[in-house]
């Protein structure tokens, strides 16, 4: 099934019951509105419209695409809330970053089990130039992302990643990466110039999800979207 409003992209639900409805977001496309009329279309009204009671739980940057739940109804989003509070929510992204990311420069905050490496740097909103983000020693919020190499491609000179992160801080993935030196391809707020027109979109997408039912006897649900790029 897939909710789709006219000359606009349809939107595919991944999976759908009585309490939850799973979906796959795509790139360009808010996940909830914004302050102006403009902004008002977004993944969570386009869903209202055919879920009146659905709920938001989580989001996707607006340049993102790729995997969210919404509740549809109050006590399952109270549950499923907590889960992403109890970080208990596990998620992963693909993403296409510039350069030779084994041959990057440093590796802050180590190595972490089965071959993924850990980027532990605390972000803080960059007040002069909100709504960006930097990392920011003093006044960041602890943030940990962990990521493990798929590919290197010469031609490009651009490495394919998994990302999985373990906080869920606005623009964690693009600055983490930005960190190591590796900006997003298509990445308009924080890549140079020359890496944001590799693309016409983030190349960023939010690849799995796993969580528990939280009206099924914590009965855990696993769900995967191919990146579409």
């Amino acid at each position: 099934m897939r909710i789709s409003r006219t000359c606009l992209t349809p939107i595919e639900i991944v999976y759908q019951d009585d309490d939850l409805v799973v979906l796959n977001k795509p790139a360009g496309l808010l996940s909830v509105p914004g302050k102006g009329d403009e902004k008002q279309d977004c993944l969570s009204a386009r869903v209202q419209m055919v879920f009146p009671g659905a709920c938001v739980v989580h989001r996707l940057d607006m340049a993102t695409s790729g995997l969210m739940v919404m509740a549809l109804n109050s006590g399952t989003q109270r549950a499923l809330n907590r889960q992403f509070e109890l970080r208990t929510v596990h998620k992963r992204y693909i993403a296409v970053v510039h350069g030779d990311l084994k041959a990057g420069s440093g590796n802050p905050g180590g190595h972490a089990a089965d071959g993924w490496h850990l980027i532990n740097l605390p972000i803080a909103v960059d007040w002069p130039n909100r709504p960006l983000r930097v990392i920011d020693e003093a006044v960041g919020k602890p943030s940990q992302t962990h990521w493990q190499i798929m590919g290197f491609d010469t031609a490009s000179n651009t490495t394919r990643v998994k990302l999985k992160p373990i906080t869920g801080r606005s623009h964690q993935l693009r600055v983490h990466m930005l960190a190591l030196g590796h900006p997003i391809i298509g990445d308009t707020l924080y890549a140079p110039a020359h890496v944001q027109i590799r693309a016409k979109r983030l190349l960023l997408h939010a690849e799995k999800l796993i969580f528990d039912h939280p009206q099924k006897n914590q009965q855990q649900l696993v769900f995967s979207s191919q990146p579409p790029f």
